[in-house]
């Protein structure tokens, strides 16, 4: 089981955030070695920091696969330069942002790839989706489960977007 978040700001190719969103996860799903399981609903949320961005479109997707964390780092890093994303400065704006949240049980302290994602517990924008996707999962780090992390985030800005 993995778990990748998934979100963006900036529009791409003539797509809005959303079209782009749910773009990658039709190309997720055309990947060999990635099996698509789940995917949340899309939500809504607020640049983290405060920056004055456009607001994020962010949802989850849950897949399974053959590949091995460094190896699907760098098919969803493709996947991002595909998109049209561009690396500058931290936190930026951008057209696509797909992180690996959790591989399993796996705890990783690579300067490369952090597993589970070293900041994912501290956002809504992460958790609610991950909800959708697996309702039952516990942080594989801290061993919290989901329902408390969720209490932890309850005052940051975001809301489902309807559909």
């Amino acid at each position: 089981m993995v778990l990748i978040a998934v979100g963006a700001n900036l529009p791409c190719n003539g797509r809005d955030a959303l079209a782009t969103c749910k773009a990658v996860v039709e190309a997720l799903r055309g990947q060999p070695a990635i099996q698509v399981e789940a995917v949340s609903h899309w939500y809504e949320s607020a640049p983290i920091p405060p920056s004055g961005q456009p607001p994020y479109v962010n949802g989850a997707v849950r897949i399974s696969t053959t590949l091995a964390p460094e190896d699907l780092l760098k098919v969803l890093q493709k996947l991002e330069h595909d998109f049209g994303r561009e690396r500058s400065v931290p936190n930026a704006a951008r057209t696509l942002d797909l992180d690996i949240i959790a591989v399993g049980d796996t705890c990783q302290d690579d300067p490369h790839l952090m597993l589970p994602h070293p900041r994912a517990h501290e956002r809504a924008f992460v958790l609610l989706p991950v909800r959708d996707v697996m309702p039952d999962w516990v942080h594989p780090a801290t061993g919290l489960p989901l329902n408390t992390l969720l209490t932890n985030v309850a005052g940051q800005e975001i809301s489902q977007i309807q559909e």
